[in-house]
């Protein structure tokens, strides 16, 4: 029997109809156009280094290289893999994600965490790699500094893996089901994104939009921990060849969550 993580959403109920099981394309085929210089092969970008936002909301552009994105891509696909693979994830009220995600460490569905691919096969979730955990870890170092507070506590234990193919897109919402307040770790692989944040409190405007390219971090803690956000528009076409991508962008979002692993 699975363990799930006590959510203060969970009055909403769950859909009778479950995820629905995806394969992942293949890599997208090299384009016409001339290849760009990848925006983390920049030293003027490197050298740009975290830029807040809001507070608590810090974007590092061009933070993983090249290499690192391709190793982060095949590991995707690994994981995309079942059991526990690759899923299009369904709300409470039956509507069907157009992301497609895979989840390490625990397994997420809206709007609860579980062990075991509940809404899909009730496999084990993947674990969350180490090395998946030590770069979230360098994440928070890179956008709060290195002896900060939140880069020494930092303890990732979950992560879901977000493909957004041509369309997709993610509408305003919080991280609301997990204890902890410790701050969420975004890494952007593929097409550029318009990323959105509203408000604590509000999903509506005023609002602050940052594009997110390949290699770009992006954190949010602190007095935004749980700030309304979403992904409102990808760039088609706007990666860098090579990635081994199909068509679209991948994100990797990484949490402590503060729940107990319990069965």
């Amino acid at each position: 029997m699975s363990s799930n993580a006590v959510s203060p959403r969970r009055r909403v109920g769950r859909s009778r109809l479950g995820g629905v099981p995806t394969v992942l394309p293949p890599a997208a085929a090299a384009t016409d156009r001339p290849l760009a210089l990848p925006l983390a092969d920049r030293a003027d970008v490197r050298a740009s280094g975290p830029h807040a936002l809001l507070p608590g909301v810090v974007h590092v552009a061009g933070w993983l290289d090249l290499a690192a994105q391709r190793t982060l891509v095949e590991d995707f696909r690994r994981w995309s893999l079942p059991p526990a693979g690759l899923r299009h994830p369904r709300v409470p009220r039956g509507h069907l994600m157009s992301v497609q995600s895979v989840c390490l460490g625990w397994h997420w569905w809206p709007y609860v965490y579980s062990k075991t691919a509940d809404d899909t096969d009730g496999a084990p979730v993947k674990p969350l790699p180490a090395a998946v955990a030590g770069l979230a870890r360098a994440a928070v170092g890179a956008a709060y500094g290195p002896a900060s507070g939140a880069a020494r506590t930092y303890a990732p234990d979950a992560a879901i893996a977000n493909l957004y193919a041509p369309g997709a897109r993610l509408g305003l919402h919080l991280d609301g089901e997990e204890p902890s307040d410790a701050p969420v770790v975004t890494i952007s692989i593929g097409d550029t994104c318009v990323f959105r944040f509203a408000g604590v409190d509000r999903r509506t405007a005023p609002f602050t939009d940052v594009e997110l390219r390949s290699g770009d971090l992006l954190v949010f803690g602190g007095p935004n921990r749980r700030i309304y956000h979403g992904v409102t528009k990808v760039l088609n076409g706007t990666a860098t060849d090579g990635l081994g991508l199909p068509p679209g962008r991948l994100s990797l979002t990484v949490r402590e969550t503060g729940l107990s692993d319990v069965s």
